[in-house]
């Protein structure tokens, strides 16, 4: 069953920040600035194989925050992996480029560009690359945020990853300027597990606007389309969904279901899909620049994912009008699906009940496509002009409450 709450990320109408109140005690304590001076911010993009969730996201809010708030923030985003997306982009905030493999030419590289910048804010995602990066500028006067992207307590299942979790919270946490989220029970569970009296901000990830009118919306006559987006990896479930399918198609043949990625996962899904003879009816499909045209031709989103830190392609499946159907992972759908209209939560592992809200949106979609304005207009308080201005303010509270952090340590 869906909550019945309304998330909002506009901070007059809700409770922004976890705790209450907590990062409007640190914009209270704000030193004030020359009228001139712009809060130098950084935000360091770690070393990933493809520009998916983190990297776009960071991309979109430091162009946003370059052209709407270029009077309050000089902005300077530096990546560590030349996207091609980003290498020969025009942006309005600055791109740093350090490519180095060699981890610790990365480091240096890392710290020659904090240490020559001299920023208010550096802005790190995940807790393995802040530690990382905290450690490697020992000696430097910086201030540094965290942004969680995951889910804290899965990404710590390794071995080193436990030494780094460990070492941020001796080491690193108590010295950071505020904790940043995507989603408010990923902020509540962090501080549960590692309690401080660090300022923690939900920072709500944009929603990508899709100005081109579809190619082609589904019709009447057309078989109903089940859609999921996101890399074919282990986290986003797109095994789990197979097999959901493969059951649902047993009882309402005439479906179909496109999966829209990419990743290592490939191989095994497509032995997946063979194994359990769904060939016809489920196809992977690769549209690396923009879901747009998968999800205008489709009538529900699917997400199987196991765990999550929020889940934009949930938010984008919403702005093209479709109902989602989700496992209610750690952390992000029960945050967005808020009411029955924008969807149905199934209990993680419930795949009777998974395969029973397909059945219910197969069946009904005439119906649902009624609710559709609704969902896209519910989604639109994910934009990035309303998240914006939120991510401004956390920021500009951040860097100025953070200034007597920057010292050596």
């Amino acid at each position: 069953m869906a909550h019945s709450h309304t998330p909002s990320i506009s901070a007059r109408e809700t409770d922004l920040v976890l705790p209450a109140g907590e990062l409007e005690v640190a914009a209270a304590a704000v030193r004030p600035r020359p009228p001139s001076a712009r809060q130098r911010i950084l935000y360091i993009v770690n070393q990933t194989p493809s520009f998916a969730g983190i990297e776009r996201v960071v991309d979109s809010v430091a162009q946003e925050l370059s052209t709407r708030f270029s009077d309050r923030f000089d902005v300077t985003v530096l990546y560590l992996t030349a996207y091609e997306q980003i290498v020969d982009a025009d942006r309005a905030y600055r791109i740093l480029l350090r490519t180095d493999r060699e981890r610790w030419k990365l480091l240096r590289n890392v710290r020659a560009v904090i240490a020559e910048g001299r920023y208010d804010l550096v802005v790190v995602a995940q807790v393995e690359p802040t530690t990382l990066f905290w450690l490697a500028t020992v000696g430097l006067e910086r201030n540094m945020a965290m942004h969680l992207h995951g889910n804290p307590r899965l990404d710590r299942r390794s071995r080193k990853a436990r030494v780094m979790f460990a070492l941020m919270q001796a080491f690193v946490l108590r010295r950071l300027a505020a904790v940043f989220g995507t989603s408010p029970r990923q902020l509540e569970i962090f501080k549960a597990d590692y309690p401080s009296t660090v300022p923690h901000a939900w920072l709500a990830n944009p929603v990508r606007n899709f100005e081109a009118p579809p190619e082609q919306s589904p019709t009447a006559d057309e078989p109903v389309s089940f859609v999921s987006v996101g890399r074919f990896d282990y986290q986003k479930g797109q095994d789990i969904l197979i097999r959901a399918f493969a059951a649902f198609s047993r009882q309402r043949p005439n479906a179909r279901l496109r999966l829209v990625g990419f990743g290592a996962d490939e191989p095994m899904l497509r032995a997946l899909i063979g194994e359990l003879g769904v060939q016809r009816s489920v196809s992977l499909e690769h549209f690396p620049d923009s879901p747009e045209i998968p999800l205008s031709r489709s009538d529900v989103y699917l997400s199987g994912s196991r765990w999550e830190g929020w889940s934009l392609a949930i938010c984008e499946g919403l702005r093209f009008g479709l109902p989602v159907v989700a496992f209610d992972c750690d952390f992000g759908p029960s945050d967005i699906i808020a009411d029955d209209r924008l969807g149905r939560l199934v209990p993680m592992g419930d795949m009777d009940g998974f395969v029973a809200a397909m059945l219910y949106y197969h069946d009904n979609i005439a119906v649902e496509r009624g609710h559709a304005g609704y969902r896209a207009s519910y989604i639109d308080r994910f934009s990035i002009g309303k998240v914006a201005q939120v991510h401004a303010d956390a920021l500009a509270a951040a860097a100025s409450a953070g200034q007597s952090l920057r010292q050596p340590g």
